[in-house]
C-alpha cells in the first residue's frame, strides 16, 4: 500500500485493500492483526484510519496480542480514537478468542503430561493479574472428568481450600487429579505455600484412593512442573513432558 492510501479514508482506498472488502475477497486469513483490529474498532481519528490507529495500538504493544489481551478497558482508552464502547468491543472479542480456546470438549481428551496440563488451563490463567487455582480431575483412562476453580487471590497468592479439592475429587470419582495455578509475576519458583499444599494434597489424595498426578505452575510462556522436577512420588505413572 502506497503513502497516498495512508493518507486516504478506509472507503477511499482501492477494494481489495479495505480491511472488510480484502476479508470477503481473499479470506479472513489474509488479513493483518491490525486489520481484524481495524475491522473491530469501525473508524479512526481525525488524523489516522482506523488501520494506522490500529496499528499504533499494536506497535505500543510490540505487535503481541498476548499483550493486547492484558490491556485493560481504561488502558484501551488512552488512544485518541477508542472510546469506552471500542474498548469494550476490543476486550469482548479477546475474551472470545481465549474462550473458544477453552470450549473444545475437554471431557473426551486424554490428559497425561505436564504440556497437557499448561495447554488445558493457559487460556484461563495466562492474561490474569491476579491467581487462580484450579484442577482437573481425570478417570482411570486418564480422560478428563471435569475441572473446576478452587481459589482466587491477589498477584502474590490465592489461598486454597484443601477441602474443596478433596470434595470435589470425591464427588467425580475420580482415578487422578492435577493441580494448576498461575503466578502472574512470571517467577516460576514454587513457593513454600506451594510446596505445602503440594504435598498435603499428595498425602490426602492417597489416603482417599485417587493420586495426584502434576501439580502445574505457569506463567505466559513457561510452566514449572512437579511431577517433572521428581518432587511427587508419582513418576512411575507414565507422565512425560510432551
Amino acid at each position: 500500500m502506497d503513502d497516498l492510501a495512508g493518507r486516504l479514508r478506509i472507503k477511499e482506498w482501492a477494494v481489495e485493500d479495505r480491511p472488510r472488502e480484502k476479508m470477503l475477497l481473499k479470506g479472513i486469513s489474509a488479513l493483518s492483526d491490525a486489520e481484524l483490529l481495524a475491522i473491530l474498532i469501525g473508524s479512526g481519528n481525525s488524523s489516522e484510519t482506523a488501520v494506522q490507529l490500529s496499528q499504533r495500538i499494536l506497535n505500543s504493544i510490540s505487535n503481541n496480542l498476548n499483550a493486547l489481551g492484558k490491556m485493560s478497558i481504561k488502558e484501551l482508552m488512552t488512544f485518541n480514537g477508542i472510546g469506552e464502547a471500542r474498548a469494550i468491543t476490543i476486550a469482548a472479542a479477546m475474551e472470545l478468542g481465549r474462550r473458544r480456546d477453552v470450549a473444545e470438549p475437554l471431557q473426551r481428551k486424554s490428559i497425561r503430561s505436564s504440556a497437557q496440563v499448561y495447554r488445558l488451563f493457559h487460556p484461563l490463567l495466562c492474561d490474569l493479574p491476579y491467581e487462580e487455582c484450579w484442577i482437573a480431575m481425570t478417570g482411570s483412562s486418564g480422560k478428563i472428568i471435569e475441572k473446576v476453580k478452587i481459589s482466587q487471590g491477589g498477584a502474590g497468592n490465592a489461598p486454597v481450600d484443601m477441602r474443596l479439592i478433596l470434595k470435589a475429587a470425591v464427588n467425580t470419582l475420580c482415578s487422578g487429579l492435577f493441580l494448576c495455578h498461575n503466578h502472574p509475576s512470571g517467577n516460576l519458583q514454587p513457593s513454600p505455600q506451594d510446596d505445602a499444599l503440594t504435598f498435603r494434597v499428595e498425602k490426602a489424595a492417597q489416603l482417599l484412593g485417587f493420586r495426584l498426578l502434576d501439580h502445574v505452575i505457569l506463567s505466559d510462556n513457561q510452566y514449572y512442573s512437579y511431577a517433572d522436577e521428581g518432587r511427587l512420588q508419582v513418576q512411575s505413572s507414565g507422565l512425560n513432558r510432551q
